[in-house]
């Protein structure tokens, strides 16, 4: 699986000529058989050092290696995975203080896509 598009990798250089922003992710990767979420915001001119929220095991902010993402051979030939799905939907910020609320990104998501929902029905 292809990690970043062309279109992703532009929103993310973009994103990174602002860092003081509290963008919202633009890509989340993952790990289809175990521990190992990242959602991305931010991609370095180097073209390989990503910013944003992390866990594996513990959600924390910082930075990580699309390099080493891509490295990581998992069991049945698989490796990290990009969600076709995601929609970041909320800034960067209100991703880690859920995460650290609920322990995990995968919580978060849950609980951040309610609350999305929650404003959507009111009137």
């Amino acid at each position: 699986m292809i990690l970043l598009t062309p279109e992703l990798r532009e929103q993310l250089l973009i994103n990174g000529r602002d860092r003081d922003a509290d963008h919202v992710p633009v890509v989340k990767f993952f790990n289809p058989l175990g521990e190992g979420v990242w959602l991305a915001t931010v991609l370095d001119a180097d073209g390989d050092t990503l910013f944003g929220l992390a866990d594996l095991g513990e959600p924390e902010l910082g930075s990580f290696s699309l390099t080493e993402m891509m490295a990581i051979r998992l069991p049945l030939g698989l490796g990290i995975e990009r969600d076709l799905l995601f929609e970041g939907v909320f800034p960067i910020s209100a991703w880690a203080e859920a995460a650290q609320q609920t322990g995990s990104i995968r919580s978060a998501e849950r609980v951040l896509h309610a609350a999305a929902r929650a404003r959507r029905s009111d009137p």
